[in-house]
């Protein structure tokens, strides 16, 4: 519906204020104060009057409030169609577009250069007569650069500020309503302007535009989805679906709550599912697997895959198919009530090194999405820095990288159903926790070029090795806190308390930490049995990787056997990694040395004897 056929409720224009926009009620209370606005923010979307079933544009709702307060016309100008006049048709539109062109006799010009549409804006400024407005949209398109205008845009924003400080309102009008004719310059943000234009200058008045709360979205909801089929098969009240519908658009505009309802519609997409379709909008995905039974059949048929890749910890795996299979319930925050743009599922992997942390993130990215490069990781050592979150989320406008964009939100945007691994979180400066804090509370970051990247449909894992070790700040020497051993609930109280005292005391977060909540899931030492489990599987992967690219077959002797197991997985402390690093130097290494100075033919079949003498022998098998 246009607004220009809107009619007055109760007979007066006053009557229905109440229901528009603060920000156009602050613009309507001032008009008799201020020559000249700035509106920045939220100012391209469409906007709700509560009273009235319709949404309407900037330039409408400023219209709006300019006509019942006694003006002519609006007239808008933007760099690229020029200028245009409202009302454009209906009651009043001959009398705005005379108006307008004795104002302005080259409103048909498109292509204005600053010197003109300084000419353009004082006329209207200082009409003797009109009583009338203008709005100059896209303004920071006016310069190349706020800080450092060109001497031609010096001068021009510089005739701005001296009218807008110089301005008076209209002779003949009542001293009750001394209103100026106001200019109204619409930016994304007010620092696109030059800063002097507004300083000390109280005839200037910025008012920020703020995007649309949860009441706007409950009535832009109702009214966008009037035209739709509301029936839901799933027995649930049409009301019920319109305000999940915008508590889920939580962060969106109302245009894009527009667009949500046009997709649903293009797509055949059920009254019921409209709340879903608003990820299917962000993302730019029809396809969601978290939605489809593939991925539960995956989670239930071959959860045995995280138990054979980490051995040891069934209480780590446990827990982290209870998150996996809530996350494909879509239950993940539901006990809050609120929307479901947080992270599918969160993880914090805490315990001693090398016991299958970091194996256990990959196998959940293999187990979910069948591809264990679904595994999105960070190691945290490399965002130690002051300003290392920007290569997370990408450089500031006016600082080196800022093109690039960041490392996290670039590749999330690029496939948002990801396992993302941060690696020992406790190594990560301050500064970017607090981006895993947004990320937790609302499921989305906005990187430094503005653009929204939304974690919802991703599994974010942290690691950390907090409270296996702990250093003295006078010598510097570190300190064993748990041993191998050490009985695991013991471990667990260690864990947890140095986890709790690095969030709170050291770091002053503890709202990180609540974030987390129960998520935080500790890894055990692995025992003796475990280690020979290791150990089999380590030694099982070499020898297969020459069996299939050397064709060459071999085994151990007995004897061989034990003492190769004895000597690597003698020490625990370091876990899998640890007993790796000896299969590495003990087996590994000389092996590969016997075999590239005595080449075996393909098809060899050998036996590993000698390793007691501290040399590997290698005789043929009958």
């Amino acid at each position: 519906m246009s607004i220009d056929h809107i009619p007055v409720q109760n007979g007066t224009p006053q009557a229905a204020h109440t229901a528009w926009p603060a920000w156009l009620r602050e613009f309507e209370n001032t008009l008799s104060v201020h020559s000249q606005y700035i509106l920045h923010g939220n100012i391209r979307d469409q906007y709700v009057v509560r009273t009235e079933g319709y949404l309407s544009s900037m330039t409408s709702l400023l219209w709006r409030a300019l006509r019942d307060d006694g003006y002519t016309c609006l007239i808008a100008y933007d760099p690229v169609d020029g200028l245009h006049v409202l009302p454009a048709h209906g009651p009043g539109a001959d009398q705005a577009r005379i108006t307008a062109q004795r104002l302005l006799p080259s409103l048909s010009a498109k292509d204005m250069s600053l010197d003109q549409l300084r000419k353009a804006i004082t006329a209207v400024a200082t009409a003797p007569n009109d009583r009338v407005g203008l709005v100059v949209d896209y303004a920071a398109r006016l310069t190349r650069s706020p800080i450092d205008p060109t001497d031609e845009e010096r001068k021009f924003f510089l005739a701005c500020a001296k009218l807008a400080a110089t301005a008076t309102p209209p002779p003949g009008v009542p001293l009750a309503g001394r209103l100026y004719n106001p200019i109204v310059w619409l930016v994304d943000s007010e620092r696109e302007l030059p800063p002097w234009l507004t300083a000390g200058n109280v005839q200037i008045r910025t008012i920020g535009v703020p995007q649309p709360s949860l009441g706007d979205r409950m009535h832009a909801a109702d009214l966008l989805t009037r035209d739709l089929q509301r029936t839901s098969t799933d027995g649930r009240p049409a009301h019920t679906v319109v305000e999940t519908f915008a508590v889920e658009s939580s962060g969106m505009s109302l245009k894009a709550m527009a667009g949500v309802t046009r997709l649903a519609k293009e797509r055949g997409i059920a009254f019921e599912q409209l709340p879903e379709a608003v990820q299917t909008y962000r993302l730019g995905v029809v396809e969601n697997p978290w939605r489809q039974d593939t991925l539960r059949r995956r989670i239930a048929e071959h959860q045995s895959l995280l138990r054979d890749r980490v051995k040891g910890q069934p209480t780590a795996v446990a827990t982290t198919l209870d998150i996996l299979k809530r996350a494909a319930m879509g239950l993940s925050g539901a006990h809050t009530g609120r929307s479901t743009s947080r992270p599918r599922g969160v993880l914090f992997f805490a315990g001693p090194t090398g016991v299958g942390k970091t194996e256990l993130a990959k196998s959940v990215a293999q187990l979910l999405f069948g591809d264990e490069s679904a595994c999105l990781r960070f190691d945290m050592s490399e965002f130690s820095a002051e300003h290392a979150a920007d290569r997370l989320i990408g450089a500031p406008p006016g600082y080196v990288g800022y093109e690039a964009g960041g490392q996290l939100t670039n590749a999330l945007r690029e496939q948002p159903f990801r396992v993302i691994l941060f690696d020992e979180i406790e190594k990560a400066h301050p500064s970017v926790l607090d981006k895993f804090l947004q990320i937790l509370e609302d499921g989305r970051l906005t990187d430094g070029q503005g653009i929204t990247t939304y974690f919802s449909e991703s599994v974010l894992i942290f690691t950390s090795n907090l409270g296996v070790l702990r250093k003295d700040k006078q010598t510097g020497q570190a300190e064993q806190l748990i041993d191998p051993g050490t009985d695991y609930r013991r471990v667990v109280e260690t864990v947890n308390a140095a986890i709790k005292w690095h969030f709170t005391s050291e770091l002053a977060r503890p709202e990180l930490l609540n974030r987390l909540g129960d998520n935080i899931v500790v890894f055990d030492f692995i025992n003796r049995a475990t280690a020979g489990d290791i150990f089999r599987l380590q030694l099982d992967n070499v020898l297969r990787r020459l069996r299939e690219e050397h064709h060459v077959d071999i085994e151990l002797s007995a004897e061989t056997d034990r003492h190769l197991l004895t000597m690597c997985t003698t020490n625990l402390h370091d876990g899998g990694r640890g007993i790796g690093n000896k299969v590495e130097s003990q087996i590994v290494n000389p092996l590969g040395r016997l075999l590239f100075d005595e080449p075996q033919p393909p098809g060899s079949r050998l036996i590993l004897t000698g390793v007691d003498a501290g040399d590997f022998r290698l005789e043929r098998r009958r």
